[in-house]
């Protein structure tokens, strides 16, 4: 890694002192973290249509509920 930021020193001594800029390693670094992010949402949503989920069904919203005014009387 090293390596790779002592040839980036050169590139960035041509650029103006006064302006800061991200350049060509803050390029690099958001490309990696870009592919990075895609490459798990796509194992992610392999993942996912690999999930076969079926709900039971729910017992207790079948079942009629008495009316809270017939329990008074």
């Amino acid at each position: 890694m090293s390596l790779a930021v002592t040839h980036l020193v050169p590139l960035a001594k041509e650029v103006d002192e006064n302006k800061v800029t991200p350049g060509v390693l803050g390029f690099i670094v958001f490309a990696v973290m870009a592919l990075a992010v895609w490459g798990l949402m796509k194992s992610m949503s392999k993942h996912m249509r690999k999930v076969d989920f079926k709900e039971s069904p729910d017992t207790e919203a079948e079942q009629p509920r008495p009316k809270a005014d017939s329990q008074r009387g």
